[in-house]
């Protein structure tokens, strides 16, 4: 069986450093490793139009700036397929036959459908689309028969739900879609990078993110203005790194050659942590020395960026060229399922035939 890869963001807006490092740098690392046959990735405008059906506009701007971020994080066009999703009409069709495969119930319980619906102060009034995301989102993953699909923590369930749709069809209709696996970032702090703000994820929403083609200037600023630890007031004062947004950052991010280059009086993290947990450093020198570890990561994409910038037409080419070839690798496995479902009418000939006979006989 080959090894394939599906996995995507939404095109909501620019992509931040918790993109970076809870699936982004993954994907580069992947597409490089040689171990998958193909990788698809999709830019998810049609689940982005769940919730925000009134402002079409906005998920229209941002595909291109995700397509930026895409290429100038390294995804190669040439080892990746970079696809939009709403181009591919197979998977719009494979999501309506899933329906039938889910309950309402089923729906209600899955845990980032309830978080993400929360966080929208949906309430009652959930837009079918949305709420129906995660069979869209089997249907995205089932038509490339993705054996992995890189994500971060949240989405757990998400693949969960993947798994029973594939597992139900094939019980259903016989042996066709393939079972996905999940594959999450192997640092655990990238599983979910806290907002700027100290909240629990970084979000476009909620305006806490650090983005990816934020300049210099943007960048220190929200770094200098980072939740810490309130109790930690003066500098003599002992600090608490759990829950502290500037040390989760540099778990994410900072390597111990980074201690040498930028603050050599350290060895690595654990020394910074231990000299912040009892006592005698201050926010704004551990502050300054992420700014320059974010600094080291962000300057080459942001280099990409600007070139890339100078020719948008071609970045649309790529991802035409990448929608057609998405296309047609998503209509083999409709095919396929319609067989399983026999609504293949126009291609059983034994049907045809069969029902010409009964209608001969009669």
């Amino acid at each position: 069986m080959k090894k394939i890869i599906l996995t995507g963001d939404r095109p909501t807006g620019k992509l931040h450093v918790g993109h970076y490092v809870g699936s982004l740098k993954r994907r580069v690392e992947l597409q490089n490793s040689g171990e998958f046959d193909e990788i698809y990735i999709m830019i998810a405008d049609a689940q982005a139009l769940t919730d925000n059906a009134e402002h079409p506009e906005k998920v229209r701007e941002n595909i291109i700036e995700v397509a930026l971020d895409y290429l100038s994080c390294g995804l190669d066009p040439e080892k990746v397929t970079i696809f939009i999703q709403s181009q591919v009409p197979e998977l719009a069709e494979l999501a309506f036959y899933y329906m039938n495969l889910v309950t309402v119930s089923r729906l209600q319980r899955n845990p980032t459908v309830k978080s993400e619906i929360q966080m929208r102060n949906f309430e009652s009034s959930i837009p079918v689309g949305f709420f129906t995301y995660p069979i869209s989102q089997a249907s995205d993953i089932t038509a490339f028969k993705a054996t992995t699909v890189p994500v971060g923590e949240d989405q757990e369930p998400m693949i969960e739900q993947t798994r029973e749709i594939v597992r139900k069809f094939n019980a259903v209709y016989g042996e066709t879609l393939v079972e996905p696996e999940i594959l999450l970032p192997d640092n655990k702090a990238c599983l979910r990078l806290p907002g700027t703000d100290g909240k629990a994820k970084m979000s476009k929403s909620l305006g806490n993110c650090i983005y990816l083609s934020d300049t210099p200037q943007d960048v220190k600023k929200k770094i200098m203005s980072m939740y810490t630890d309130p109790n930690h007031i003066q500098v003599s004062d002992p600090g608490c790194v759990e829950g502290n947004c500037v040390f989760t950052y540099l778990d994410a991010f900072c390597r111990d050659e980074h201690f040498e280059k930028y603050l050599p009086d350290y060895k690595n993290l654990d020394e910074l942590k231990a000299h912040y947990q009892r006592g005698g450093l201050g926010d704004v020198k551990v502050k300054k020395f992420l700014n320059k570890v974010l600094e080291e990561e962000l300057t080459p994409i942001r280099a990409r960026r600007a070139e890339l910038e100078k020719d948008i037409p071609a970045i649309y080419d790529i991802l035409k060229k990448g929608s057609v070839k998405a296309q047609k690798t998503a209509a083999v496995t409709l095919s396929e399922v319609k067989d399983a479902m026999r609504i293949n009418y126009f291609d059983d000939e034994q049907l045809i035939m069969d029902q010409a006979q009964k209608y001969k006989n009669k």
